[in-house]
């Protein structure tokens, strides 16, 4: 979708969108995991034996609500988020910088994130600018990416940065943070009868009936945050981005949030605790990232 112009600073208001981005499929305040000893228990898992960081499966609550379902409305969501911005002015045309800059870092993550989900590769992956001062980006379910011009304005983001958080949100995306927080919240709300009905596929209209109020509402814990930072990290190193970009990144974090976390961050670990994490998972991508086909061009900060 185009705007004749586009002001990135319209600090849009966006009823249609995730609660609080960095995805989230909704990501921003404090939340707790349900039902945390299942998480890794068997579902479409990554295999054991490979080279990167360590997860396990996706957790099997995710199969309590269809893909397909999550899929469609975060797509129906996304589209009217989009028109929300554009009647505000607030969506950037296709022909703007950093636009085509955060498309062409997408263009090389995408390719190493689909081994991650089967699905992915039947995803319509969009990837979009909006005009707003928050400190927020995301990846709805399907892979509709969206950054908010005040991140990278605000935190002078250079590409293997930009890159560090793309790749999270897509990380939340490929391990269906999304769709297991659902199926959580159908498992606390509707009992074991009615879920055992979800599984033999009765009553799934009812199940998923308001999906897109959820996605707009939805919360991450912790442990997803911390998830989606591995996964993030690998993604980015994949593409030819430094891993190590995330050390940078989380100390403007800190310097930016003056010791209270922007929106998008509150379910995130706190920022030392996520400069450990990075620092000791580093021996495990950067090898991918030194065999990685490094970006021919590199694009001007915001």
């Amino acid at each position: 979708m185009q705007t004749i112009e586009f002001d990135p600073h319209a600090d849009a208001v966006l009823p249609s969108a995730p609660g609080s981005g960095v995805n989230r499929c909704a990501c921003a305040l404090h939340s707790r995991r349900l039902f945390t000893g299942l998480l890794l228990a068997a579902g479409a898992g990554v295999a054991l034996a490979r080279e990167g960081v360590e997860v396990g499966g996706n957790s099997k609550f995710t199969n309590l609500v269809p893909a397909e379902k999550v899929e469609a409305a975060a797509s129906l969501q996304y589209r009217q988020m989009t028109q929300e911005a554009a009647e505000q002015q607030a969506l950037a045309p296709d022909n703007h910088p950093q636009v085509l800059r955060l498309r062409a870092i997408a263009k090389r993550i995408i390719p190493q994130a689909l081994p991650w989900n089967p699905r992915a590769r039947q995803w319509h992956w969009e990837v979009n600018l909006i005009g707003s001062k928050q400190l927020n980006a995301f990846c709805m379910p399907g892979g509709k990416i969206v950054f908010y011009y005040g991140i990278l304005k605000q935190l002078q983001l250079n590409d293997d940065e930009v890159a560090t958080i793309m790749g999270h949100e897509v990380a939340h995306a490929l391990r269906e943070h999304a769709r297991e927080r659902m199926g959580k919240s159908a498992a606390t709300r509707l009992g074991a009868n009615l879920i055992s009905g979800l599984l033999g596929l009765g009553n799934v209209g009812d199940a998923v009936l308001g999906m897109g109020s959820q996605l707009v509402s939805l919360t991450f814990s912790r442990q997803d945050e911390s998830e989606a930072d591995l996964v993030g990290m690998e993604l980015a190193a994949r593409a030819g981005y430094d891993p190590a970009a995330g050390v940078s990144l989380w100390q403007k974090m800190a310097t930016a949030s003056k010791g209270a976390p922007p929106q998008w961050l509150s379910t995130h670990p706190a920022g030392p605790t996520r400069i450990r994490d990075i620092e000791a998972n580093l021996p495990k991508v950067q090898p991918l990232f030194e065999r990685a086909d490094k970006p021919s061009r590199r694009f001007e900060v915001a």
